[in-house]
């Protein structure tokens, strides 16, 4: 289970199994300094961490020599001034080099994070049912 303690202000810090935390703010205002990403900076991060890993996996199980990888994700937003305002769409950027890539590897290995092996997207795909409950203490 995660949990999630208010700090101060809009700053959460979010507690995982594993024993790390994330530090997660708002926008900041105007002079104001961000303690960390927003939830839905983290939700951008967590599907491009999620792809990212098993891309590398894939790449290395098929001994290809990489050298630089990163990810740039990049989301559509429901127009502000309307709630809530969820992603609409997502667009995932893989960027590889290395020695002698073979683009049907990368092709290949991008396509299976996608479509079999990334949890995060694949929850995203099946919009899971959401229960909230509440307790006063």
């Amino acid at each position: 289970m995660v949990q999630v303690n208010w700090k101060e202000n809009m700053v959460f810090e979010a507690s995982t199994p594993t024993g790390n935390t994330l530090t997660m703010d708002g926008y900041p205002g105007e002079g104001e300094v961000s303690a960390g990403p927003t939830p839905m900076e983290t939700l951008l991060a967590s599907v491009a961490g999620c792809s990212a890993m098993d891309v590398i996996s894939v790449l290395e199980k098929k001994r290809q020599v990489v050298t630089g990888y990163r990810v740039e994700i990049d989301g559509e937003r429901a127009p502000e001034g309307t709630w809530p305002r969820p992603y609409l769409s997502l667009t995932i950027k893989h960027i590889v080099s290395g020695e002698g890539l073979d683009p049907l590897a990368v092709a290949r290995a991008v396509e299976l994070s996608d479509t079999k092996y990334c949890s995060v997207v694949s929850t995203l795909r099946v919009s899971p049912t959401v229960e909230s409950t509440w307790e006063i203490e």
